[in-house]
Formats: structure tokens, sequence, C-alpha cells
């Protein structure tokens, strides 16, 4: 027997460990091509806005790709010094419905890149 061989053990195929390694690396090129796809696909995303309204217009927020508050524009008629916790609900509502919003395209561009697979830490 070669020296450092143990009975009963066959010498491995040293291309088999090739092989593997080759295949990793092939894995490792696609998971950075597709990561540079998610990143391109995010910086597209954070150059979006979208708008919202609540109180049938009183309020209207722009929440832009990077999940920021734009603008905020409150309509006259929305200013009623006695009833301020009215305009404060609307202007949450409005804002969280534009956060929902932002959210739901980025998950829906980030499935078309991942083919609807889940892959942890995305978004």
């Amino acid at each position: 027997m070669g020296k450092g061989m143990k009975a009963g053990k066959k010498p491995g195929n040293p291309n088999k460990q090739l092989l593997r390694k080759g295949g990793q690396a092939e894995q490792i090129r696609q998971f950075q091509a597709m990561q540079q796809r998610m990143d391109e696909m995010q910086a597209e995303i954070e150059t979006k806005e979208v708008e919202t309204t609540a109180g049938g217009g009183a309020v209207k927020v722009k929440i832009n790709g990077k999940k920021e508050l734009v603008s905020i524009d409150i309509s006259r008629e929305a200013l009623d010094p006695d009833d301020v916790e009215m305009l404060q609900d609307l202007i949450v509502v409005a804002v969280n419905e534009g956060l929902r919003q932002i959210e739901e395209i980025s998950k829906n561009e980030m499935e078309k890149l991942t083919g609807g697979l889940s892959v942890p830490g995305l978004l």
C-alpha cells in the first residue's frame, strides 16, 4: 500500500475534486451575475415614485423607491383647526399606502428576476 493509504480505501479520482470545484466556480459566477442584476434592478426601483391620496384627495403624498417621503400636499379644505386628528390620520393613511405600493413594486420586480424563488435578505 502507498504511503498514507488506509486498508480498504481506494484512491479517489483526482478529477472529481476539480469537477466539484469547477461546479462551485460556475455557481459563484451565476450568483455574482444575479447579484449584479439585482443591484441594477434595485437602482431602477429607487428612481420610481408613487403618488397616493387620502380623504378624496385632501392629502396627496409622493414616495420614492428608496421608501422616502418626497412631497406632501394638503388641500385648504383639510385644514380644520378643530379636527387636527383627522388630518393626521389622512397623512398616515396616504404615506402608508405609498409605502405599501413601493413595497409591492419591489417585490414584483424581484420576483421577475428570481422566478418567484424566495431569496432571504433581498428586500
